[in-house]
């Protein structure tokens, strides 16, 4: 804490610590480390005043603003710990969230303000903790000028800050006390709170930060991830503002007003690093070059990549289009669990080769290994395996909250000895190394990482879908997206309405990304003699593998193959006509 903001204001109180690029364009508002650290003072003042003490969980559901990020430095420099929640999430992810974790409190604002739209966050937090009886407190912010609904435990948080104190004294932490929480998907349905702790966490976001961006004093560092996710909470806040960083925070989208908003913002705030995901250069690159031509793009040095494996035209297109074929590209490999950056093109020696997707070099520390299906190390170049790492780094999260076991079988128990990162990974003839994706029921949506176990629990509250199975499948744009297959209780007229059904359901449960592209009625699901849905055919089926299905005599009867193609070729031909 201290040693994001005190050492700074000591020694340059002036430079800015944050940029705020609100959602309304060319609306730029910037905070120094000084003023930060009297937002984060007062804010943490307020948090106690209400009975927040160390150790406590503290819920934070608010769009990328100075105050969300100075709600999180204050929960830290109190000792309590915070669990930012995306502020797309449904009322029902967010209970699920408070409740798992015990929170005390939630910070939330009044409205979210996205892409020229208003967003009910407030609503969406009174929906919610209507079942978390943990909550005693809802501090309130304003974002917009609307009046929301106040109830008894609903708090006016600036009205509370003007009248705190701008001086409190951080509380003594030890290195491995926890310093946050942060949800994320796993391959059974329900998201696990991961667990990162002070001093580790903090040293490996900063040193990541400095060395793969190769971030000097006076740069304008521009990561336009959401701090919902792990990319906001290591590179837009602890990261940059540990090293003394100018840190941006991107608020809006990349298509608002027009698809130009990245550039135009490079160009008037004068970027030097720009951080984003693959899935929002693909949508940009079907809009054309002229957009990105528009903005001058001089100040940027180095560009990087987050959140899925880069596809090459979009490498392309980033390196030679938005970086005129003159910045270091880094697509960077990291996991919410591994806190920070594991594997990077950058550092390396000056000038060596960056090749076009992928991430290449291990950080410090970082001892990549490919293992066999037989638990062994695979020696050599030119080979595929399980990616696991071999020694422990400082970033590495330390626990599931309330569930340590299952962080040993999720980590640790595939590969004795490893950590493995659920990736499958290539190792090139010259020993770098390639993502692959993922081993496991997961999907990458837009950068978004969504056990499919999420989906199928969410589907199955329909009455009449009885069995759902999906799998991912590759999308132009999202990177993936989701293929659901759903099995109907009985012939029915409505199969229309209940797929449209079904969408709502998943998109109150979890979230509006969440929602299936495509969802096809079969008469029954393949499955092993026991019971167990076979997703690797479902996703043959819809990658269009079908001449190559592997095994299927395990299967309780194997006919159901083809009733499933037949199937998926009439909806297909449906679809494109």
């Amino acid at each position: 804490m201290l040693n994001c903001l005190d050492q700074h204001v000591e020694k340059s109180p002036n430079r800015v610590a944050l940029i705020w690029e609100r959602d309304e364009p060319g609306t730029a508002v910037h905070v120094t480390y000084r003023e930060l650290l009297d937002l984060t003072c007062r804010l943490a003042n307020t948090l106690k005043k209400y009975g927040i003490q160390k150790g406590d969980r503290v819920a934070i559901y608010m769009s990328v603003s100075p105050l969300s990020v100075a709600a999180m430095l204050a929960c830290a420099r109190i000792g309590a710990v915070h669990t930012v929640v995306f502020a797309g999430f449904s009322a029902e992810s967010l209970a699920g969230r408070i409740m798992d974790s015990g929170c005390k409190a939630v910070i939330t604002y009044n409205q979210g303000v996205r892409g020229g739209r208003t967003i009910e966050l407030k609503a969406t937090v009174d929906e919610a903790v209507k079942n978390c009886p943990s909550i005693r407190h809802v501090f309130v912010a304003q974002r917009t000028d609307n009046k929301v609904q106040m109830g008894d435990r609903d708090i006016p948080l600036e009205e509370e800050m003007t009248k705190a104190d701008s001086i409190c004294a951080p509380e003594s932490m030890d290195s491995e006390d926890v310093l946050f929480m942060l949800y994320t998907s796993g391959s059974t349905g329900k998201p696990k709170g991961i667990v990162h702790t002070q001093a580790g966490y903090l040293l490996y976001a900063a040193l990541t930060h400095k060395y793969v961006f190769d971030y000097q004093q006076g740069d304008v560092f521009g990561c336009v991830a959401d701090i919902g996710w792990i990319t906001g909470h290591s590179y837009v806040v602890y990261g940059p503002l540990c090293n003394g960083a100018t840190s941006v925070l991107f608020e809006s989208t990349p298509v608002y007003p027009d698809p130009g908003r990245y550039w135009e913002v490079v160009q008037r705030l004068k970027i030097n690093q720009f951080y984003g995901a693959p899935t929002a250069i693909r949508l940009l690159l079907n809009y054309g070059e002229e957009w990105v031509k528009k903005y001058d793009r001089s100040s940027l040095k180095v560009l990087g990549s987050v959140g899925e494996p880069i596809n090459k035209e979009a490498w392309q297109w980033f390196y030679q289009v938005v970086g005129e074929g003159r910045c270091a590209l880094v697509d960077t490999w990291w996991q919410t669990e591994t806190g920070g950056i594991c594997i990077a093109p950058r550092p390396s020696e000056e000038k060596a080769e960056i090749i076009p997707a992928m991430a290449m070099r291990p950080f410090f520390g970082i001892v990549p290994v490919l293992m066999d299906e037989n638990g062994e190390v695979i020696e050599g170049n030119d080979v595929s395996g399980a990616l696991c790492i071999a020694q422990p780094w400082p970033g590495m999260a330390r626990t599931i909250h309330g569930d340590h076991q299952r962080f040993i079988d999720a980590y640790f128990k595939a590969y004795p000895g490893y950590y493995f990162t659920g990736d499958g990974a290539y190792r090139s003839q010259k020993g770098y190394y390639q993502i692959t994706g993922r081993m496991d029921d997961i999907i990458n949506i837009s950068g978004h990482r969504l056990g499919t176990a999420e989906i199928e629990d969410a589907m199955a509250d329909h009455p009449e879908v009885p069995e759902t199975a999906v799998v991912g499948y590759p999308h132009k744009i999202k990177g993936e997206g989701a293929f659901a297959f759903i099995v109907l209780k009985e012939q029915t007229p409505r199969v229309d309405h209940i797929k449209e059904e079904l969408k709502t359901i998943v998109a109150s449960k979890i979230a509006k990304y969440a929602v299936p592209d495509h969802i096809l009625v079969v008469k029954r699901l393949p499955k092993t003699r026991s019971g167990k849905i076979v997703r690797r055919l479902l996703r043959k089926v819809v990658t269009e593998q079908s001449s190559n299905m592997g095994d299927v005599t395990t299967l309780d009867d194997p006919s159901v193959v083809k009733e499933i193609l037949d199937a998926y070729q009439k909806y297909k031909e449906k679809s494109s006509s």
